[in-house]
């Protein structure tokens, strides 16, 4: 799922050139250092956010328009000069990236199959790794 969320970025205008950054519809708060940064780390925080959200199983918020947003009103309003703009993910492509524990599964196979497998040297998880893939034809 594909969302674009108004963020405020608020410039500090300090020797380390750092960015505060609020994005009020998932009620986070975070920084970065230089405006390239500050983009990353907006896009990684509402990534993890929706990940837990995912996990929790709840919804995840839909992103107000950025007319909606004020940045005269946010957390760092008077910090520094602030703007509102916005910051796209791709919350499936965030969690394949980010996601990448492994978990075990049993799988059952006919000793005659297992035993093939083996004497040709195939690596039956990745086999199966690659095989789902191409069922829900996801990448990684």
């Amino acid at each position: 799922m594909k969302q674009v969320y108004p963020v405020i970025f608020t410039q500090l205008n300090d020797e380390k050139d750092t960015v505060l950054i609020e994005v009020p519809d998932l009620e986070i708060l975070t920084e970065g250092f230089g405006m390239a940064d500050a983009v990353e780390m907006a896009r990684d925080a509402i990534g993890l956010k929706g990940i837990c959200y995912e996990d929790e199983g709840k919804e995840i918020p839909t992103p107000r328009t950025m007319a909606e947003v004020n940045s005269s009103k946010g957390t760092f309003a008077g910090a520094g000069e602030s703007f509102v703009s916005l910051v796209d993910i791709d919350f499936q492509e965030y969690r394949r990236r980010a996601d990448n524990k492994t978990v075990r599964r049993n799988v059952t196979l006919p000793n005659w199959l297992n035993q093939e497998a083996e004497k040709a040297h195939v690596n039956v998880s990745r086999v199966l790794q690659e095989a789902l893939m191409m069922k829900l034809g996801v990448s990684r």
